[in-house]
């Protein structure tokens, strides 16, 4: 006979990281990140899976890519370090809306063993031929949505322009209080011989914030100190 605790263990529920994203600056105090986080708690829900911490990416382009995601780097360490596997996202366009980086990040992260869903669209992440090519479809119609809405903003700015002469944009890295002396301290670093991943790293470890995201990453160090020398815009991400 089998004693009853036989039959009373408890299967641990699926743990889950969940991935949220705003393009714009304006739109982190707006309903985007609450209503994403509700769709991937009603499936995580529905579905006994637990949701351990969630990654919030805020004001950053759908087209950019992994080096350029504070918040989806932090997630992809993440998953190599402590067990979970499984990644929600509400649709497909809060991960990308570029078909080469959605297909580049999902490929990464498949890779790696871990699985991705996309809550309102689960079916399109399987391993099916017909599913993919929907995916990508989708992907790409996100990818000329953007472009679209890119075109309408620039327009006005371009009126601007010609009326005007010129059109503010965003300023570069340097130009407000105290990133001067950010860009000094990635010199002296440089000119000791630190490669730019590791400028970062030290930066980071002095708790010294960029302009946008939480942490420094190599391609930004290197964006601000080859674009500073030839007055370029690029920014911290």
């Amino acid at each position: 006979m089998f004693s009853s605790q036989t039959f009373s263990t408890k299967i641990a529920p699926t743990k889950a990281f969940g991935y949220l994203r705003v393009s714009g600056k304006g739109q982190v105090e707006g309903d985007g990140f609450p209503r994403q986080l509700e769709a991937i708690r009603t499936y995580a829900k529905e579905r006994g899976i637990r949701i351990v911490k969630t990654f919030r990416e805020e004001g950053v382009s759908g087209a950019k890519d992994l080096d350029h995601r504070p918040a989806l780097s932090d997630l992809v360490l993440a998953l190599h370090g402590n067990g979970v596997k499984l990644v929600l996202v509400e649709r497909l366009d809060c991960l990308a809306r570029d078909l080469m980086i959605q297909e580049s990040i999902i490929g990464d992260l498949q890779k790696n063993g871990f699985q991705l869903v996309s809550v309102a669209e689960p079916d399109l992440l399987q391993d099916d031929p017909g599913r993919k090519l929907l995916r990508q479809f989708m992907g790409a119609i996100a990818e000329w949505k953007k472009s679209m809405i890119v075109r309408k903003l620039r327009a006005p700015r371009n009126r601007a322009k010609l009326k005007h002469g010129r059109c503010e944009g965003r300023k570069p890295y340097g130009s407000r209080p105290g990133e001067a002396g950010v860009i000094g301290r990635m010199r002296a670093l440089r000119e000791a011989g630190a490669s730019f991943q590791r400028i970062a790293e030290q930066l980071n470890v002095e708790a010294v914030k960029p302009r946008q995201g939480v942490r420094w990453h190599g391609i930004c160090v290197n964006r601000i100190l080859c674009g500073h020398g030839a007055a370029s815009s690029a920014q911290a991400s």
